[in-house]
């Protein structure tokens, strides 16, 4: 007998290592399966109130309790426990502005880690990087990532990984 399939839903989305939680909803609702533009709408299908726009702002105060992870996990098809790993270890301050990146990392992979908003971070550990807090080429500073629709700077258009020529080493 084989094993079982398992079959997530037609709007299921993985998410990325490190991804913030600000990005991946963004990258949710924008799935052509889903399609929803507020995270106001996604919060009161998962009965949990207005709290996803203010955890696309990286503002957990009060932190997300089990109780509306596991709503609204129940509602995109994802576990409780891979959502909480798109949040801050307890402890960890977060940085809600400007919102920061490593152009260099994006390069690579195109979505928002978290660990660039926490206040902790000064830079990017991987390239050896400053995070970048504004656009390098029109000084704009960077949307919420669950804005993140092309990878640009909202102003100027610039793609974020053009910017990795931009940064400067720490």
């Amino acid at each position: 007998m084989e094993p079982e399939a398992v079959h997530n839903p037609p709007w299921y989305l993985e998410p990325q290592e490190g991804e913030s939680i600000s990005h991946y909803f963004g990258r949710f609702r924008r799935h052509e399966a889903v399609c929803v533009s507020s995270p106001g709408t996604l919060s009161k299908a998962a009965g949990i109130g207005p709290v996803l726009a203010r955890w696309e702002k990286f503002r957990f105060n009060p932190f997300p309790s089990q109780k509306e992870l596991e709503a609204i996990g129940k509602l995109i098809g994802l576990d409780a426990d891979r959502i909480a790993q798109m949040l801050p270890p307890k402890g960890e301050k977060m940085k809600l502005e400007p919102i920061r990146l490593c152009a260099a990392c994006y390069a690579e992979q195109r979505y928002h880690r978290l660990e660039w908003q926490f206040q902790s971070t000064v830079g990017c550990d991987r390239h050896q990087l400053r995070l970048l807090s504004e656009c390098p080429f029109c000084k704009e500073h960077f949307a919420i990532p669950a804005f993140w629709k092309e990878g640009e700077c909202n102003k100027c258009h610039a793609p974020f990984r053009r910017m990795k020529k931009r940064q400067k080493a720490y």
